[in-house]
């Protein structure tokens, strides 16, 4: 069977952004923590300023922390706590029923190959094209998200980055919210580590 090309044509109007376990506790523990951190802001404001719906879950964070400070997500559709690796627990799912015409999820956070990865295929198995911010997700190994990024792009995941989605979404200069977006990505996303392993 031919493998189904995957255009990643994203829209504000069918897309949510799915922020995964940007935790206290693994600020010391994540390759290039204050880099996806950054880039995290950039997406979480985006989907403010475009009225994106945001998701965010929290990993066990009785033990783990909240999610960090630095990342505004007081407009969030919801925070959910979960134990599952997956985001798609019950409560995502019925938050994402509210959601007309939901088509796609950019989605980052940590560990590429833990939650990011789990979420990526539950999403995937539901239909929903799933675009993974590389410049905003992260592991513990880089050996561990390199493959995880192998493995999703087999099994029809978009690896991209956070400019190319938020431009995308806004389409063209002339959007009323183009100038903001503009703004949002003047300052190019930190050099790290994280592209040498793409």
């Amino acid at each position: 069977m031919a493998a189904h090309t995957v255009l990643g044509n994203l829209s504000i109007e069918n897309t949510a952004i799915f922020l995964c376990d940007m935790q206290e506790k693994f600020r010391p523990h994540i390759k290039y923590f204050n880099d996806i951190l950054t880039v995290s802001q950039r997406v979480v404001q985006a989907s403010k300023i475009l009225g994106i719906p945001l998701i965010v879950t929290e990993q066990y964070p009785k033990g783990l922390g909240s999610t960090v400070s630095e990342l505004d997500v007081s407009h969030a559709k919801g925070i959910y706590p979960k134990t599952k690796f997956s985001m798609v627990v019950p409560e995502v799912e019925n938050a994402m029923k509210e959601i007309p015409n939901l088509k796609s999820v950019v989605l980052l956070g940590i560990e590429a190959h833990v939650c990011i990865q789990q979420t990526t295929l539950d999403l995937l198995t539901e239909g929903v094209e799933v675009h993974i911010v590389a410049d905003a997700t992260s592991s513990r190994s880089q050996m561990d998200r390199t493959f995880a990024f192998s493995r999703l792009r087999q099994a029809g995941a978009i690896i991209t980055t956070s400019e190319a989605v938020l431009l995308q979404l806004v389409a063209d200069k002339d959007h009323d919210k183009f100038k903001e977006i503009q703004g949002l990505i003047k300052i190019s996303a930190p050099m790290s580590g994280l592209e040498s392993s793409l």
